[in-house]
């Protein structure tokens, strides 16, 4: 087996630990050997966008579609005195990014849409050009901004019901008439460079599973601030059970369900000769 094979395999493996560790290592020591590879950062939105979608989808469907079943409430106005209501998914999404603007790394990101609720989150200019095409393909689209920037637009699709049913149901909706698959609009990722090394890709990728986590958090002191707190630990909402897992409980479900797109992105695409999994393990 060739040195280079052994370093990606190994590469591989130290990044698969660092997902799934409920406390992973400090980044420095997760993948030494990745010092001299550089990661495009194409493949660092992909990477990202795949954490941002599984912790969506986890939110969406397992805390507001299952809290909803149990009694629990989600709101525009969640985070107002006296309301005992948790963010609605777009706004948990933006508790991330607001998350993520506090940190360190330049990594912009922002949800935006041809028919938006709230009309600061519309598409306007270049960014609405951009969206239509992408609306058009339904695939991702990379610009080259500014002196070696990107961007990165991907598709946001109703894939859970109560994103459906709160935009047809909400009073300042312009569109009523939202379906399950409908591409409601784009999360657009920013980055000042267009590529990095392999470390700091990793860095940017651990800080914005943080910000999911801190976003998360604020959803849970909310919540146990409430006249009747819900229990908090490593049960889920369930009808009749209006329970919300921890911290530790609900990131590793997203970096579990993250995990592989993460790892393919960071570790495989980006190590040189290598094309897949597949022609690593034969």
């Amino acid at each position: 087996m060739t040195t280079l094979r052994l370093s990606i395999i190994g590469s591989f493996a130290c990044l698969a630990i660092y997902l799934f560790a409920t406390a992973p290592a400090p980044l420095p020591e997760v993948a030494p050997m990745d010092q001299s590879r550089v990661v495009q950062v194409e493949n660092m939105f992909n990477a990202v966008n795949a954490i941002n979608d599984a912790a969506r989808s986890i939110y969406t469907q397992r805390i507001v579609g299952e809290g909803l079943k149990a009694g629990l409430k989600f709101s525009e106005d969640w985070a107002e005195p006296g309301v005992e209501a948790g963010p609605l998914p777009a706004l948990f999404l933006r508790l991330a990014a607001g998350r993520m603007e506090a940190k360190p790394a330049p990594l912009g990101l922002y949800l935006g849409s041809d028919a938006p609720i709230n009309q600061s989150n519309l598409f306007r200019g270049g960014q609405a050009e951009a969206f239509a095409q992408v609306k058009a393909t339904r695939e991702a689209l990379i610009i080259p901004q500014g002196s070696g920037g990107l961007v990165g637009m991907y598709p946001d699709v109703a894939s859970a019901a109560p994103c459906v049913s709160c935009h047809n149901e909400h009073a300042d909706s312009p569109k009523t008439d939202w379906k399950l698959n409908d591409m409601m609009g784009a999360t657009t990722w920013t980055y000042p460079k267009g590529q990095v090394p392999a470390a700091e890709s990793l860095e940017v990728t651990e800080a914005f599973f943080a910000s999911v986590e801190e976003a998360y958090g604020l959803y849970l002191a909310k919540a146990a601030s409430f006249e009747t707190p819900p229990p908090i630990g490593t049960e889920w909402p369930a009808p009749g059970q209006a329970a919300l897992p921890d911290l530790a409980s609900f990131m590793a479900e997203v970096r579990a369900k993250a995990a592989e797109a993460v790892m393919f992105e960071l570790v495989l695409i980006n190590s040189e000769r290598s094309t897949n999994l597949r022609n690593l393990t034969q």
